[in-house]
């Protein structure tokens, strides 16, 4: 079963994404609130202690720039092929398939859309749209 690391601010969103994820039967890592987690290397330590298979990232959290952890997974050699898939409610897609995202989601979005989009990066290993 893939583990999903959801990297969400937003308690609600949170929920509703990890209820989701695990009604599709992926098993969800409980990173949601990210407490004690306030830098980029504290969540690079966060996700090389979980292993996940496909990390779901919001590109705006409180601490920690979206990007900015998406170029540092890119840069760690054991971290590197890991999926990511970033998500906003600005369209950051170009941005982040420049960067080295597998996907990105625009908010709001269905949740259709969401379970099609990790589904398709586990499969094919990229869906920029």
């Amino acid at each position: 079963m893939p583990k999903i690391m959801l990297l969400e601010d937003d308690r609600d969103m949170y929920s509703l994404l990890s209820t989701l994820l695990e009604l599709e039967g992926y098993e969800v890592i409980q990173a949601g609130e990210m407490e004690g987690i306030q830098t980029v290397e504290d969540m690079i330590r966060l996700v090389r202690q979980e292993s996940p298979t496909l990390v779901l990232m919001d590109v705006y959290m409180d601490q920690i720039d979206g990007f900015e952890l998406l170029h540092a997974l890119r840069q760690e050699p054991e971290l590197s092929q890991m999926h990511i898939l970033m998500s906003s409610g600005i369209d950051f897609s170009e941005r982040a398939k420049r960067e080295g995202a597998d996907g990105f989601l625009l908010k709001p979005y269905m949740p259709e859309e969401l379970i099609q989009r990790v589904r398709a990066v586990l499969a094919e290993g990229s869906s920029i749209t």
